[in-house]
């Protein structure tokens, strides 16, 4: 008992500060009009059906990857996490390298907390081209999923948190997708389809409660995959109409 109530009495100043601070979800420039395909990092991933000019994408990290064989140049929209930028760990090194001299239209870094200058300059560091960098912080990040999802998700540890692959699917949903494609998003897989290190993915459990609760809500989420739609029940993608 004792133990419950001092876990309580710390998730409330906590609560009370994200509520007092009143964040927004993060924005686009212009909003998103019609599907809007998610790459992720899964080593395996498809081709939407009918993916055409009229198609947003939006990729995480270092999964624009994908989209060569895909004749796609680059995606509109790139989410990256903050360790991405400066990490020493393995991943985050390859992800460097794989983007090296590729481009993205709007970049959106995750949890940065070392000021738009510096960000601007280490990713330029590595030869990443951008139109508009953009930081996102840890309170719009549960403001979009209260948003969104209507659940409050303070992100007090890992396993609380989602990945950044469902964060983007949120935010495309939030800035007006008519549709949200998910293609090489599957939180059973291990591995990266730019790197050859077969880690195990974490935040396995909250994407998949976020990913039901979607459908649950009626929010038009579909995979381009189709063992991610067998696995965990996403309707696949058949094309517009």
């Amino acid at each position: 008992m004792l133990t419950a109530l001092s876990a309580a009495r710390k998730f409330i100043p906590r609560r009370i500060k994200y509520l007092l601070r009143n964040p927004t979800p993060p924005t686009v420039p212009v909003p998103l009009v019609g599907p809007v395909v998610v790459v992720g990092s899964a080593p395996k991933s498809h081709k939407p059906i009918d993916l055409d000019a009229t198609y947003r994408i939006i990729s995480v990290n270092a999964s624009q990857l994908a989209l060569q064989s895909w004749g796609v140049d680059a995606p509109d929209i790139t989410l990256m996490g903050y360790n991405e930028i400066e990490g020493t760990n393995r991943s985050a090194v390859e992800v460097r390298r794989v983007l090296r001299g590729k481009r993205t239209g709007f970049l959106y870094v995750l949890a940065w907390r070392h000021g738009h200058q510096r960000l601007e300059e280490g990713v330029k560091a590595f030869g990443y081209g951008f139109e508009e960098a953009h930081i996102v912080d840890r309170y719009q990040r549960i403001a979009l999923m209260h948003k969104v999802t209507g659940r409050l998700n303070l992100e007090l540890d890992a396993e609380t948190k989602c990945s950044n692959g469902i964060i983007a699917a949120l935010f495309a949903l939030y800035n007006g997708a008519t549709a949200v494609i998910l293609s090489g998003i599957n939180p059973h897989s291990a591995g990266h389809v730019y790197n050859g290190v077969n880690l195990a993915r974490l935040h396995v459990r909250m994407d998949a409660e976020i990913l039901a609760r979607l459908v649950q809500l009626g929010y038009p989420v579909y995979t381009a995959d189709p063992q991610v739609s067998e696995d965990i029940g996403l309707p696949l993608w058949q094309g517009i109409g």
